[in-house]
């Protein structure tokens, strides 16, 4: 562990870092990963949040809560298809939100009604119908 220290010592030295101050040396099997102390997650400031700050983990563990207090009220079935309406909606970006020149996947929301490249109309469909060669010649 000393040879290790004396050579990271020389790399540091070689980078022009050495006025830097050096880490402090751990045992080996007490460096872990950064979030198997206490359950944090370090972050590029130096600062840690804990795992149970987390905006999403807070939402999964609230709509669970809930579900499980509905389920006990005899309403998980309507909770559950209620919250995935939700999760649809609120998935979905409006007209307001796109981005400029960006084109909706329907046709009739576009100015226009311009259709997407590779979309099949009904006037494409038409002329493929009445063009193919009829079967069995």
């Amino acid at each position: 562990s000393a040879a290790v220290e004396r050579r990271l010592a020389r790399f540091r030295a070689a980078r022009g870092s050495a006025g830097a101050s050096p880490r402090p040396v751990e045992p080996l099997g007490k460096a872990a990963a950064p979030e198997a102390a206490g359950g944090q997650r370090a972050r590029p400031g130096g600062a840690s949040a804990p795992a149970w700050a987390r905006p999403l983990l807070l939402k999964v563990l609230l709509w669970a809560v809930l579900l499980a207090l509905f389920a006990e009220l005899e309403l998980g079935p309507p909770y559950f298809v209620l919250s995935l309406l939700y999760w649809m909606y609120a998935g979905t970006r409006g007209p307001a939100e796109r981005r400029r020149g960006e084109l909706s996947a329907y046709s009739v929301f576009n100015p226009g009604c311009v259709a997407i490249a590779g979309t099949l109309t009904a006037g494409q469909l038409e002329r493929e119908l009445h063009y193919r060669p009829a079967a069995g010649r």
